[in-house]
C-alpha cells in the first residue's frame, strides 16, 4: 500500500469533490464532525447517508481516510450529559467501522493551550500564514488574564482522558477503526500531548488501534528536525503513526521562542528527508498538508494553495519512487 494525499472537506459539495479529483488528491479527511451526514442532527452518523457520500466520492476515484469524532466537552468538564456525549462518540466509531473508514481522530479539549496564534506572518511575495511568539502570548495573557484560566485542573483532565480512552479503544478494536491523536498545538511547556503526553496515553491504554496523527509541523515547533526524525523512527517502528499532517515551519519554541508556518518548500525542514524517514519505518497512511498559505487571488476555501500543496507532495512521492 502506498502513501495517499488527502485534503480537508470544507463542505463536501459536488463542486469540491470534483475539484479534489482534478488536482490529484486521493480523498478527504473530514475535519469537522458536523460535516458527517447525521452528526449535526443526532450526534452520530447516519450510516445510509454516509455510505451514499462514500459512493459519490468513489465515483470520482476518492475515499474518506479519516473522520474527526464528535466532541465531548461536558464529559471532560464533569457536566451533566457527559455520558451521553461519550455514547455518541462510541456510536460514531461503530458507524465508521461499518462504513469502512479506517481512521478516527479523538477531539480532546486541550485546556492548557489558550492563544495558539499571536499574529499572521508574511513570507515571499506577501503570502500569509499563522505565527506564534511566546513573548507576544505572554503580553496578550497579561492584558486578558482570563484567557489563561483553565476549566479543569491538569490532574482531573488527565484522569478523564484515560477514562475516555478506556471506553473508546475497545469499541475501536471491535470496529477496526484506528484512533489517531493529534499533538498539542502549539507544543507549549506543560501541554498535555507533547512527546511525554503521547507516550503516556499510548502506554496507559495499549492497543494496536491507539496511535498518532503525527503532525510534522507541530513537532518541529517543539524541537526541530532532529526531534521529528527521532519521533518518526520511534513511533513509526512501533506502528503507531496512523496519519501525518505534512507541513513545514520556520523557527521553533526551543530556538526562537516562536515559529511561523510556511509553504511546504519555504521552511526549515527538508520535506523529502521527512518523507523518506516515513517510508523507512513502513508508513503507508494518508498525508494531509493541513495548513496552507493565504495567497493573492485564491478562493475562500484556498483551492489554489491546496492544489499547490497536493502537487508538491505528489512530486515528492514520485521522486521517492524513482529512488527505490
Amino acid at each position: 500500500m502506498e502513501m495517499k494525499v488527502v485534503v480537508f472537506e470544507y463542505d463536501l459539495s459536488e463542486d469540491r469533490i470534483k475539484w479534489a479529483s482534478q488536482i490529484g488528491a486521493d480523498g478527504f479527511d473530514i475535519h469537522n464532525a458536523l460535516n458527517v451526514p447525521g452528526v449535526r442532527e443526532q450526534g452520530y452518523p447516519d450510516l445510509k447517508k454516509l455510505m451514499k457520500l462514500k459512493r459519490a466520492l468513489g465515483a470520482e476515484g476518492l475515499g474518506i481516510y479519516r473522520v474527526s469524532l464528535p466532541q465531548a466537552p461536558k464529559f471532560f468538564f464533569g457536566e451533566e450529559g457527559g455520558d451521553e456525549e461519550v455514547e455518541k462518540v462510541c456510536k460514531t466509531i461503530q458507524c465508521l467501522g461499518e462504513a469502512g473508514i479506517p481512521i478516527a481522530r479523538p477531539m480532546l479539549p486541550q485546556e492548557s493551550l489558550p492563544i495558539g496564534t499571536t499574529h499572521m506572518a508574511e513570507h515571499r511575495g506577501g503570502y500569509r500564514m499563522r505565527g506564534f511568539s511566546l513573548d507576544l502570548r505572554e503580553k496578550m495573557l497579561a492584558e486578558k488574564p482570563e484567557e489563561g484560566r483553565l476549566r479543569i485542573e491538569p490532574g482531573e483532565y488527565w484522569h478523564r482522558c484515560l477514562e475516555f480512552y478506556r471506553t473508546i479503544v475497545p469499541i475501536a478494536e471491535e470496529s477496526d477503526v484506528k484512533l489517531a491523536l493529534h499533538p498539542s498545538d502549539p507544543p507549549l511547556p506543560g501541554a498535555p500531548f507533547s512527546s511525554l503526553g503521547w507516550r503516556r496515553i499510548i502506554e496507559a491504554v495499549p492497543s494496536d488501534y491507539n496511535g498518532l496523527l503525527y503532525c510534522v509541523g507541530t513537532r518541529y515547533e517543539e524541537g526541530g528536525t532532529r526531534l521529528v526524525l527521532d519521533e518518526i523512527r520511534y513511533y513509526g517502528r512501533k506502528g503507531k503513526i496512523f496519519e501525518v499532517h505534512f507541513r513545514n515551519v520556520r523557527g521553533s519554541l526551543a530556538t526562537a521562542k516562536g515559529f511561523e508556518e510556511v509553504a511546504l518548500d519555504d521552511g526549515d525542514m527538508n520535506m523529502f528527508e521527512i518523507l523518506r524517514a516515513l517510508e523507512e519505518v513502513g508508513f503507508d497512511g494518508p498525508l494531509n498538508p493541513d495548513h496552507v498559505p493565504h495567497l493573492l487571488g485564491d478562493t475562500p476555501d484556498q483551492r489554489i494553495a491546496w492544489a499547490y500543496a497536493v502537487g508538491y507532495i505528489k512530486a515528492l512521492l514520485a521522486a521517492l519512487e524513482a529512488q527505490r
